[in-house]
């Protein structure tokens, strides 16, 4: 066989594997490709426990419980089509309170709770900070005109 002939048998290999590769890649992450599991989601297909997903949906309204200690918080994630129970222990973030946005991750216990790691709290699109609350229209075009673009 001609070297001609060799290298274009090799490219064909190259590139069937590089084929195998991907389709082996995409089948693996099939069920993990999504960012986060919605409690309908969890309801509909469940979720091993101990499996590592993030959890994202609405903080329920009247369902934040603290413990006794003080840091650990229960609370109920929902989207319409399920609920999820959350227990978290730690500082939470300061957006995070009842009818807002949560994406929480960490794992699904035996019990059917969800033990979150970290929580991460969502805005709406109406979000201003706490620094800009009382400032005028004027004053904000005026503090974004003096922040310099990198």
């Amino acid at each position: 066989m001609k070297a001609k002939h060799q290298r274009l048998v090799l490219i064909c290999i190259a590139f069937v594997g590089l084929i195998a590769a991907g389709l082996i890649a995409a089948y693996a992450l099939r069920d993990q490709a999504s960012y986060f599991y919605t409690p309908g989601d969890i309801a509909e297909k469940g979720v091993e426990p101990g499996q590592a997903i993030r959890l994202g949906g609405m903080v329920q309204t009247g369902s934040i419980k603290t413990r006794a200690d003080g840091v650990t918080i229960d609370f109920i994630v929902e989207d319409g089509k399920g609920t999820v129970p959350v227990r978290f222990t730690g500082i939470t973030p300061d957006l995070f309170v009842e009818g807002s946005g949560v994406v929480a991750e960490g794992r699904m216990d035996k019990a059917g709770f969800f033990v979150a790691d970290n929580l991460l709290a969502k805005h709406d699109e109406n979000y201003v900070p706490r620094e800009m609350r009382d400032m005028t229209k004027a004053d904000v075009k005026e503090v974004a005109g003096t922040v310099q673009q990198p």
